[in-house]
Formats: structure tokens, sequence, C-alpha cells
């Protein structure tokens, strides 16, 4: 054991002996964790800590902007100037997401409306 390791372990232990831990919320309930079975183990904890701080990857930053802007074209009138340059930008991160092997169904409603069917029964 390395001696960071040796070092937060101890404090950890102090913490737990002084009760610090006790009145946490969700004291005695399971964690929940994320399913990061996917990320190689040695870049687990990097991938953890760029996520806790907001960081996303480039393909998902466009697909989060694209949801966005999917919505907000929904919400303007087809003769509003910000239609037009949301429609450009839409087309532009669709073609990046296509680029970088991402599926661009979900900005046609296709999942939605998938989901739909199979809740109604069809």
């Amino acid at each position: 054991m390395l001696l960071v390791d040796q070092w937060v372990e101890k404090h950890i232990k102090d913490a737990q002996e002084k009760g610090d831990f006790d009145n946490l919320p969700g004291n005695g309930q399971p964690l929940s964790l994320d399913d990061d079975s996917a990320v190689p183990e040695d870049l687990r904890v990097a991938f953890r800590i760029l996520k806790n701080a907001g960081y996303l990857p480039p393909a998902l930053q466009d697909r989060k902007e694209a949801v966005e802007l999917e919505h907000l074209l929904q919400t303007l009138d087809n003769d509003d100037p910000q239609f037009a340059v949301s429609e450009k930008r839409l087309r532009v991160l669709q073609l990046r997401l296509q680029q970088a092997g991402m599926n661009t169904g979900f900005l046609q409603g296709h999942y939605k409306d998938a989901l739909h069917d199979k809740f109604r029964g069809k």
C-alpha cells in the first residue's frame, strides 16, 4: 500500500471513530454507483474526476447541445431569425455526431415514438 493510501485510510478511520460519518444522508443505504464497466480500469478514476467536475467528452457535449437545440427549435417560429441559425447549428452537430460514430435518431424523435408506442401497448 502506498504512503498516500495509508494516510487516507488513517484519516478515514479517525473520522469514523469520532462519528463524523454517523449522520450523513443515506446512512445505511446502498450506494448508487454508475456502471463504469465499459471504461478501462486504469482510466476509471480519471473519468470519475472529470465527470464530477462537470466535464463531458466532446461527442457527449455535442449530443447535449443538439438535444437542447432540438428543444429550442420546437419552441421557435419558422420565421424567427434564431430558427435558421439554430437549425444550421443542429445540422453541423448531427454531422459531427455521425462522424464520431454516434446514432442521431434521438433528434428525430424515433426513440420517443418507439417508447410511446411500447407503453401504449402497440
